[in-house]
């Protein structure tokens, strides 16, 4: 094969070779690489909201009275006194621990984010011809889920080449194919298959135009060292317009409206180099680089219901049902792949492989709904303690169209492989004077039945706040963190390397009476 272009390539390729992204490509195609964990990027939710929320660890189903309280609980909004607003500012620190064939590495991100803005107005009869004593209306924006997150991974394989990915995709493709200059025009097999031909990661049995069997040009015999860099941004966002009504002051209800709004971007890169021995014949890989930028922009709609009870004073309960959202994403793709061929030590060439973006065709997911029931005692002034239990059946999560043959197959795989998930949260407040003290504690289940997958989440929180006047300040701090296995690519080579995922958030509100 003659190369077509020669560029120094060697262990430092994976920092300064960078992807270019320029033009657009308008072709569609259906068939893009999607994941079971692209729609639990959706459906599992971080604790993000008000100070005093998230301070409680979000056991609010039968409180109410905070703007964040009426994602839980849409009768929550009726417990406010008066017009009341809050704005929220928080700081996310994540850090990953990864562990690959016995090599530990680790990575960080800081991001700060203005993430909750949001208002009630409550009407009240003074006249008391009705029974309905009480009104509110409330519309409250949210980030429900910050994406921002980065992952690193290093170590040595000792058996499987990145080199698989590509030529598990190839074998069965007509070589003609892969020799064609449409690569916007192929579906996602053919695009992966054309990525690894071009830049010689696999080369096919004859010179045929219909030949469809293909060889490895990576040296065989385990010892790769490969790394994988995982950056993402973005979040989801909620605009949630609320109404609850409360009857005689013993009971409330109340529904929630939500817009939601998707904006994400993931940059990943493979990174592999081998010192195996060369082949006599043909090309020899020693190194390869595999870029992907992955942009997912959509938006949902979901609905709330939930009703509290007040027997007395001192004790509420809350019951509530999330439904579903269903949500339409447009994904936009662009792809690269570099290789390093070393046939003897004064050759080094490589060859390249970048293409431009590819549009592809919008899909919708629909993410479980929750059921959560609630209680919470109240010490009168002084202060409360409230828990929540939550349900959600993951494996009710579907892409659509379900007819497509890539999605029918993730839903049977998300409806074997996912579970009805259990939730947990407790929290206190205690109130000294102007100051109040909050702790709150909480635990969710792993959506899959294997929880080494995607591991249970055990988080802690707490906070204080302090009210002056008609207005209030209210600082959280929470910690959670999970354990969940990462593959470097999804085909051919799916070594996982294992993910401790930590996260430590502070979270600051101003809220005032209006």
């Amino acid at each position: 094969m003659t190369f077509l272009m020669k560029i120094n390539i060697d262990y430092t390729m994976k920092r300064y070779l960078i992807l270019l992204f320029a033009g657009i490509s308008f072709s569609a195609i259906n068939a893009q690489e999607t994941t079971a964990n692209d729609a639990l990027r959706l459906a599992v939710n971080n604790l993000t909201g008000t100070a005093r929320f998230v301070a409680m660890s979000g056991a609010f189903g039968a409180i109410g009275g905070d703007l964040s309280s009426i994602n839980v609980n849409p009768a929550g909004s009726i417990f406010f006194n008066n017009n009341f607003g809050t704005i929220t500012g928080s700081n996310y620190n994540k850090k990953n621990n990864s562990n690959y064939f016995g090599t530990d590495t680790s990575a960080s991100i800081n991001t700060l984010d203005l993430n909750q803005i949001g208002a009630v107005f409550i009407f009240k009869d003074y006249s008391s011809n009705s029974d309905w004593t009480k009104f509110s209306l409330a519309i409250n924006y949210e980030n429900t889920n910050n994406f921002d997150d980065r992952v690193f991974s290093a170590g040595t394989n000792p058996s499987n080449s990145i080199g698989n990915y590509f030529l598990n995709f190839a074998q069965g493709i007509p070589r003609n194919i892969l020799t064609s200059n449409n690569f916007g025009q192929l579906n996602f097999n053919e695009q992966q298959a054309y990525l690894g031909y071009n830049t010689y990661i696999f080369e096919s049995q004859t010179a045929n135009p219909n030949e469809t069997q293909y060889f490895t040009n990576v040296p065989i015999g385990g010892n790769y060292f490969q790394e994988n860099t995982v950056n993402i941004l973005g979040n989801n966002g909620k605009l949630t317009g609320n109404f609850s009504a409360s009857y005689k002051n013993m009971i409330s209800f109340g529904v929630n409206l939500n817009s939601h709004f998707v904006n994400v971007s993931k940059t990943f890169s493979v990174f592999e180099r081998n010192s195996n021995p060369l082949y006599t014949t043909g090309s020899t890989i020693s190194q390869i680089l595999f870029e992907n930028r992955l942009n997912t922009i959509g938006s949902g709609f979901s609905f709330n219901l939930g009703t509290i009870i007040r027997p007395n004073e001192k004790i509420r309960i809350g019951a509530s049902y999330e439904s579903p959202t269903w949500f339409n994403l447009t994904d936009e793709l662009t792809q690269g792949v570099a290789t390093g061929s070393i046939n003897n030590p004064d050759n080094i060439s490589s060859p390249s492989s970048y293409q431009f973006p590819v549009i592809f065709l919008p899909y919708r997911i629909q993410t479980p709904g929750k059921w959560t029931s609630s209680f919470a005692y109240i010490f009168g002034k002084k202060g409360l303690i409230s828990a929540d239990v939550a349900m959600r059946d993951y494996s009710n999560t579907q892409f659509r169209p379900a007819n497509d043959i890539l999605y029918n197959r993730l839903n049977n795989f998300m409806n074997n492989n996912l579970q009805n998930a259990f939730e947990f949260r407790i929290g206190t407040e205690y109130r000294i004077k102007q100051y109040s003290l909050r702790a709150g504690y909480r635990y969710e289940q792993s959506p899959y039945k294997v929880e080494q997958t995607f591991g249970d989440l055990t988080g802690y929180s707490g906070g204080l706040g302090y009210s002056f006047g008609e207005n209030r300040i209210d600082l959280a701090y929470s910690y959670n963190h999970r354990n969940m296995n990462q593959a470097f690519l999804s085909s051919g080579m799916t070594d996982q390397a294992r993910i401790n995922n930590q996260n430590n958030n502070i979270t600051l509100s101003y809220s005032l009476n209006f």
